[in-house]
């Protein structure tokens, strides 16, 4: 953990965090890491290495067996879970949107939770849709079946910005997706972090899509960080694998 920062820089703080199945399988072993304020940190690994349990353990979606999860400053274990839901925007494959609200509906859903007046909901969905590059007035009234998947998951990364919330967890979201839809919205999503200085955490698999988003990797193996680095740093590491992953983009790109 490095010492140039101090505690208050950081959004997500894991402490000697292990998560057991219900069959008591270790899925999470001794993890220690700090997310500072407005990195995005890509979590980078194969399946079942626990970088999505690793993201769940944020949100409160599962409870840590020994260590504590830290945000913002107070433990996991003491947040209200819907206060502090509703203070981590959430995005999945797929987008996962409720198909029988509208795009806006989808996009106001925390809003309308939280109470928020019918003016001040609808200007902020009109806002969000306009800054995911969907036009309200094509889209707002339209439902989820008749979306592409590009513009599925924007809605899902709208309705995750609806409540400006500080933090925004990220579970591999243009992994359905095909490449040229995928690389454009990778695109498109490392612009729009950069105007609104959110703070990420990112899953993926994909070593070019870690190296593209990542402020800093942390490649996940057996559930342990094994390296965290910044992409350039990555690409430099003698970490054997590290060098495998990689040897995919070079097998690739030839």
């Amino acid at each position: 953990m490095p010492t140039s920062q101090s505690p208050d820089s950081y959004v997500v703080q894991f402490s000697d965090v292990g998560y057991k199945s219900i069959g008591g399988q270790s899925i999470i072993n001794q993890l220690s890491l700090a997310v500072r304020q407005g990195e995005t940190l890509v979590l980078l690994g194969e399946s079942g290495c626990g970088k999505t349990t690793t993201l769940r353990l944020v949100n409160r979606l599962l409870t840590p067996t020994s260590g504590e999860v830290v945000v913002e400053g107070k433990a996991t274990s003491a947040w209200d879970v819907i206060q502090l839901r509703r203070r981590t925007g959430y995005v999945i494959q797929e987008a996962g949107l409720f198909p029988h609200f509208t795009v806006a509906e989808n996009v106001a859903l925390v809003p309308s939770l939280e109470r928020w007046d019918r003016v001040r909901t609808q200007q902020r969905t009109d806002e969000l849709l306009d800054l995911v590059g969907l036009n309200p007035n094509q889209f707002a009234d339209r439902y989820p079946r008749e979306l592409s998947g590009g513009q599925r998951q924007r809605v899902g990364v709208a309705r995750a910005l609806a409540a400006d919330p500080p933090l925004l967890l990220m579970d591999e979201p243009f992994g359905a997706l095909d490449p040229l839809t995928r690389a454009s919205l990778q695109k498109e999503f490392a612009e729009l972090k950069s105007r609104l200085g959110k703070t990420v955490i990112f899953v993926t698999h994909d070593v070019r899509e870690a190296l593209t988003l990542g402020t800093r990797i942390a490649l996940m193996d057996k559930g342990k960080i094994v390296l965290l680095e910044t992409p350039d740093a990555f690409v430099k590491s003698t970490n054997e694998l590290a060098r495998a992953y990689l040897e995919t983009v070079r097998d690739v790109s030839k």
